[in-house]
């Protein structure tokens, strides 16, 4: 009994010096140097790029490694998601109603924008009209998109940020020609009857629009315009930028509950205080998104539109009145829908 015990003992010491000996890279990571974070749908490629960029820092500041693992879909879903169980240490959103939505539900303070600069959005972009080589419809601005004859591609706005601001940028852009909420309401329905079919994200209606063939014009962020022809072919579209068009802010929220319980909150801060550093800047704008560094946007200002913005805010009332008026059941776009005759 006593050489077993001898020999266990002896066996448990030297397991225990090969583990103390083992490289951190071959030990089991502890929860708070992971990172999970949830996100809408074109923000693939540009998490690609910045997530290395921030575990390099991060290494060279704690001497840890780190993981950080992406889930993508539309907004509102992602989001609905989250609530529902998915354990994201921090929310890299297009809009601000989703993550008022999160801290409803208290997973982050109801002053979320105060935590970050720019109202917690590091960049911006702004919506554009994508059209088949040559522009064979003529499609110059918002109010060729109500012409009959023309297919419009929107994804669905009741879930997706994409969509949500195609339909904002659509009504704001008579508001700020000095129109009123019934000619908005006009233009917008006319709009929306020329839609074939309404996709879940943005992904899957760039898809519809270029694998599928379906519509003369896809409404999709400034940042995708450039991916989609490299993705899928010089040449074979074009972009069309309105006279008007709506700033897309980017907010983003560390989720208060997660991170508690895995003790991954400075980790997550300093992932969100990355983004606002020169060099994620510089990678935001690599990607076609506004970067909110004065410097930055300056060096890369050809990759960008000459376009009037306007925002929410300014134009529309606020994202409380917007969600309440527009996208609320029974609300303007619900009314719109509804009013569509096939």
């Amino acid at each position: 009994m006593e050489k077993t015990s001898r020999r266990t003992v002896a066996l448990a010491a030297t397991a225990l010096l090969a583990w103390s000996l083992m490289p951190a890279s071959a030990m089991a990571q502890s929860p708070a140097d992971t990172l999970l974070n949830v996100s809408y749908d074109v923000s693939r490629e540009l998490y690609k790029e910045i997530n290395p960029a921030f575990i390099k820092q991060h290494q060279a500041k704690t001497g840890k490694a780190l993981t950080i693992n992406q889930s993508h879909g539309g907004s509102s879903k992602q989001i609905g998601s989250v609530i529902g169980g998915l354990e994201a240490d921090v929310v890299t959103m297009n809009q601000a109603t989703d993550v008022d939505v999160l801290a409803d539900k208290g997973f982050t303070p109801t002053e979320w924008r105060s935590r970050f600069p720019n109202n917690a959005a590091p960049y911006s972009s702004t919506i554009l009209f994508l059209v088949r080589k040559g522009n064979p419809k003529g499609i110059k601005d918002w109010n060729d998109l109500a012409r009959a004859g023309v297919q419009v591609i929107i994804p669905n706005p009741k879930v997706t940020g994409n969509g949500r601001y195609s339909y904002l940028a659509a009504w704001g852009s008579v508001l700020a020609k000095g129109g009123n909420d019934a000619q908005a309401k006009e233009l917008v329905s006319k709009i929306f009857a020329n839609v074939p079919v309404l996709d879940g994200g943005g992904r899957g209606a760039t898809t519809t629009f270029t694998q599928r063939g379906i519509g003369d014009v896809l409404l999709t962020f400034e940042s995708e315009a450039e991916l989609i022809e490299n993705e899928f072919g010089k040449g074979l579209f074009e972009v069309a930028n309105p006279s008007v068009s709506i700033e897309a802010d980017a907010p983003v929220a560390i989720n208060d509950k997660v991170v508690a319980k895995k003790g991954s909150a400075a980790t997550a801060k300093a992932y969100l205080d990355f983004l606002y550093t020169p060099e994620a800047q510089a990678i935001i704008a690599r990607h076609n998104f506004r970067p909110r560094d004065a410097a930055v946007f300056k060096r890369e200002e050809k990759r960008f539109a000459p376009i009037k913005l306007f925002s929410v805010d300014q134009l529309l009332g606020g994202w409380a009145k917007v969600s309440k008026t527009h996208f609320a059941d029974g609300g303007q776009y619900d009314q719109i829908v509804a009013g569509i005759k096939r």
